[in-house]
């Protein structure tokens, strides 16, 4: 029987590998110019980083509950949150195309953060 300890470290894991697929995917629509580009480094690289993340939590901090199997690993812990975490960026984040971002960033445009004390 899984204990609530387990089920809090699976929790933080689909957690914390959703907001790493979203950033990932992010970041390749942003710097990438292609239509489908930042779609496939986002299928490709994004699995690779969860494995690897998954490695690490499993491995050399003991997180995480027995799932029994490889493939049962594989399928909550590395796809689930990639299919997740793409679906977030590219159905409800905004286009990096249509947000508008300033030509220039002067320093006197910064707003000083002692101005109100």
């Amino acid at each position: 029987m899984v204990s609530a300890v387990d089920a809090l470290e699976l929790v933080f894991l689909l957690v914390a590998h959703s907001a790493v697929a979203a950033l990932m995917t992010r970041f390749f629509r942003v710097r990438l110019s292609t239509r489908w580009g930042g779609f496939l480094y986002a299928a490709l690289l994004v699995p690779f980083a969860l494995v690897m993340s998954t490695l690490f939590f499993s491995g050399v901090l003991p997180l995480g509950p027995d799932l029994g199997s490889a493939g049962a690993v594989v399928t909550v812990i590395v796809l689930l949150p990639t299919v997740a975490g793409i679906t977030f960026d590219y159905f409800w984040m905004p286009s990096p195309d249509e947000v508008d971002l300033p030509d220039r960033w002067d320093r006197g445009d910064r707003p000083n953060r002692y101005e109100n004390r």
